[in-house]
């Protein structure tokens, strides 16, 4: 793994899961983290319900906008989180993989968007300390 670590959330869409949890790492993680999002069918624009859920925690993610999987993004980064996209990925050696089993929002109103983003925060917060980088406080 590299000095600063390189991070790419993917999920099909790249419109919910995989841009709250980016946002989540760029907000506590700092200039400490490099990270990167992507779908393998990417949406034309993120879910707005996601959008809201994170301003409701102070995070912006609105500027934000869906980009497609390719394999200089997989290649550039030490850490490749799926969450629903499956064999979408491909596989390079000495990565390392995790498939995070999250509830997508698609479709959900606030109040069952809410407690995926505040599971993606705490999958965050654990993924930080396994990197070795403390998370910023605001």
């Amino acid at each position: 793994m590299t000095a600063r670590p390189s991070v790419l959330f993917v999920c099909v869409h790249n419109a919910g899961r995989s841009q709250m949890a980016a946002g989540f790492l760029r907000h506590l993680g700092g200039d400490n983290v490099e990270v990167r999002s992507a779908g393998s069918a990417p949406a034309n624009q993120i879910n707005p319900v996601a959008v809201d859920a994170m301003n409701e925690v102070g995070i912006d993610i609105t500027a934000e906008q869906p980009k497609v999987l390719t394999t200089d993004a997989v290649q550039a980064s030490d850490v490749v989180i799926t969450m629903g996209c499956g064999d979408a990925c491909p596989i390079f050696p000495g990565k390392r993989y995790e498939d995070w089993k999250l509830e997508d929002p698609a479709g959900q109103g606030i109040e069952s968007v809410r407690p995926i983003r505040d599971e993606i925060r705490q999958r965050i917060l654990t993924l930080l300390g396994e990197l070795g980088v403390e998370p910023v406080t605001s």
